[in-house]
């Protein structure tokens, strides 16, 4: 902001109309300027919209996790879905990151259950008949995930073609099963069967495991 241009004193800024005026001098808290026309010096209106910031944010905190917040918070998403998603999508991987960090900190337990729960089912889906090499396969594309991951700096994920969970079939925790996906896409597909023509690509023969002997 140019200070040599504008007026010395709040009469002469008021018989110009000019917003703002500069004396040169310090305000009454050490300030030394531009002051409003019709308020006060711009240093001190600054400090005294953080403070309100800091309030403000203190409040909206607290009132967040209260009863009536949550509730507030459930009555929007079910009324606005579609674009609570959208604006999830579309932010930065970088924040989308430091998102899930900060809520997998403050929800260690919960989060602790969620990882054991996911291991389960992965366990609960694998074949006992697998061969070690297409147990080797599937460490291979999780490895592949972080690579790609770490090059690009977009997050890649190891995505189950056939869901683990879904209401119509449940897939397997098994290479033929699994492909690598960025975690935006993965989020997309959620626990929806594949169309046919991308499940024709990913099909495989399995072998059999041998038959119990008979008594």
């Amino acid at each position: 902001m140019d200070t040599t241009r504008m007026p010395k004193t709040r009469a002469d800024a008021q018989a110009t109309g000019t917003k703002y005026y500069f004396t040169g001098k310090p305000c009454k808290y050490g300030h030394i300027a531009p002051r409003k026309t019709k308020g006060a010096c711009i240093e001190c209106l600054r400090d005294a919209w953080k403070a309100g910031l800091q309030t403000r944010a203190a409040y909206f905190a607290e009132y967040n996790r209260s009863e009536a917040g949550q509730e507030a918070k459930r009555r929007y998403y079910e009324s606005n879905k579609d674009a609570v998603v959208a604006r999830a999508l579309a932010r930065p991987d970088s924040e989308k990151q430091r998102y899930r960090k900060k809520w997998a900190e403050q929800n260690t337990l919960y989060t602790y259950a969620l990882t054991k729960a996911r291991r389960r089912k992965h366990r609960m889906a694998t074949p006992t008949w697998l061969t070690k090499k297409q147990k080797a396969e599937i460490r291979a594309l999780y490895q592949i995930a972080i690579v790609m991951s770490r090059t690009t700096g977009e997050p890649y994920v190891v995505d189950h073609i056939y869901p683990l969970q879904s209401d119509v079939v449940c897939g397997l925790h098994v290479p033929w099963n699994l492909r690598v996906t960025t975690r935006a896409e993965n989020a997309r597909k959620s626990n929806s069967l594949p169309p046919e023509e991308d499940a024709l690509a990913f099909r495989y023969t399995p072998p059999c495991p041998s038959p119990p002997p008979v008594l």
